[in-house]
């Protein structure tokens, strides 16, 4: 461990002047000697280390994400190409460029972190030596090993001997009940941060080869952190528990407000915003409409999760739009309504019944107008032309057909 350490040395200076300003701000609270001053300095450096790695943690969450979505597709060229181990790669390889997926991309906070973790521990280990390091000097030394966290110096290790021990004026036995207490919740937030994101934030309606390896994965870190905390100082553990710590909380937050689609957290993220929604009648907040967004724009590709908050809504009253937002029942019949109204009135077709009785009805008031019409005629009118319009009038009400009639046959009776 101090070879690997040693090999992190350009980064010691940078490391040591974080601690060192960090301390002086802590020991004017509580004083410069005490664990509380340099404990939190180390807790202070993971948390600053952490806030600048938040774009890597992105970047990690995209492509474990593009992993589990690309695990069918590589379980079939695996299987199309399982005899031939180049091609295999190959199209591994090409699957990867079209999608934009960089498989290292899920390793790249612990990769990023490393360097600080192996120069603390190097700061740590002078300290427990006796030894300047960067920006530390002797006096910084001797009020840094001093420092107990629990009764156990921060630069003390659970396998150091009673004599190294004793060096740092500590008991050998409070040294190694807090270095257990320590690995133990090292290991267990470890576990914990790998279960909830196996059990909550993974598509279960995808079954892979990739899922195995995480179960695998949730059982073997803990163990090697648990192996290797036996030789980390006090302060490292310090370090490695809080930057779990964060992960855990870092990754709750993603879990609760940005889950894996498919997943159980998607599931109870959705049944939030649809009570959010029957609640304030609205897609409260830009992200959430972003999601509702791009639920609409699957169509049928959704998922179940999906389908079911889609009906929750409807049955709800409500309806997803396509920008987020969700317009309620009435708002939708009255648009659609008005729609309708803006169009031009066709008229109603009328049965053969209602014709019939119309032209009847439209024959009666011309025949009335026109006996109307007869007694409004000057008095010296010829009687021939009142008998005629009597005559067409009672023809109209026969209901005979109007106009000049075909004269009778000379043999026919009169």
């Amino acid at each position: 461990m101090d070879t690997i350490a040693s090999l992190f040395s350009f980064i010691t200076t940078p490391v040591s002047w974080i601690i060192v300003q960090f301390h002086s701000l802590y020991g004017a609270v509580f004083g410069p000697d005490t664990g509380w001053a340099w404990g939190l300095s180390i807790v202070s450096l993971v948390v600053l280390i952490r806030i600048c790695l938040i774009p890597l943690f992105v970047k990690q969450i995209k492509s474990m994400r593009n992993m589990q979505a690309l695990q069918p597709k590589m379980k079939a060229i695996q299987e199309r190409y399982k005899n031939d181990r180049q091609r295999q790669s190959e199209e591994m390889m090409k699957l990867y460029k079209e999608t934009g997926t960089n498989p290292l991309s899920s390793c790249l906070p612990i990769l990023a972190q490393s360097p600080f973790f192996f120069a603390l521990y190097h700061v740590l280990s002078n300290i427990a030596s006796g030894k300047t390091i960067g920006v530390l000097n002797q006096t910084l030394v001797d009020s840094a090993r001093q420092a107990e966290i629990f009764g156990a110096p921060i630069a003390a290790k659970f396998t150091d001997s009673e004599e190294k021990v004793a060096a740092l004026h500590a008991s050998l036995t409070d040294v190694r009940v807090v270095t257990a207490i320590m690995i133990i919740l090292m290991s267990a937030s470890q576990f914990y941060t790998q279960r909830q994101l196996m059990q909550k934030n993974v598509d279960l309606s995808v079954k892979t080869p990739y899922m195995q390896q995480q179960k695998m994965l949730m059982y073997i870190f803990p163990l090697i952190f648990a192996v290797m905390g036996i030789n980390f100082p006090v302060g490292v553990l310090v370090y490695w528990l809080t930057t779990n710590v964060w992960t855990m909380g870092q990754q709750m937050y993603v879990i609760n407000q940005n889950p894996t689609p498919g997943s159980k957290a998607q599931d109870s993220y959705l049944q939030r915003l649809l009570k959010s929604v029957g609640a304030h009648g609205e897609v409260r907040g830009r992200r959430r409409r972003n999601i509702v967004q791009a639920i609409v724009a699957k169509g049928p590709d959704r998922n179940e999760n999906e389908r079911r908050f889609i009906a929750g809504l409807a049955k709800a009253g409500y309806t997803a739009q396509a920008d987020g937002t969700v317009l309620k029942g009435d708002t939708v019949a009255a648009e659609a309504e008005s729609a309708s109204g803006a169009r031009r009135q066709q008229p109603k077709r009328q049965s053969k019944s209602q014709r019939q009785s119309g032209g009847a009805t439209a024959q009666a008031t011309e025949t009335k107008t026109s006996l109307e019409k007869q007694d409004e005629s000057p008095s010296d009118a010829k009687p021939e032309g009142k008998a005629a319009s009597a005559s067409s009038a009672r023809q109209a009400k026969s209901g005979q057909r109007k106009g000049q009639q075909r004269p009778k046959h000379p043999s026919s009776k009169k």
